[in-house]
């Protein structure tokens, strides 16, 4: 009967399309996120974006020495 396996195949893409993804989305952005700018506290992903944070939010401090 192909109805009855194609209505167990149904269920079975429909149950696996439904699953929750694994893990959570603030846990990766807390992974991803590693510097913070010290005046306003903005969560930057490396280096280059604090100083392209620093020119365009606070163009008149010099942002913080890049750590190695």
């Amino acid at each position: 009967m192909t109805r009855g396996k194609q209505k167990i195949e149904a269920q079975r893409r429909n149950a696996e399309r439904n699953q929750k993804p694994k893990g959570s989305q603030f846990e990766a952005r807390a992974v991803a996120l590693k510097i913070s700018c010290p005046i306003c506290k903005a969560q930057l992903a490396n280096a280059k974006q604090l100083a392209d944070h620093y020119a365009s939010k606070h163009p008149r401090e010099q942002p913080p020495a890049e750590p190695e």
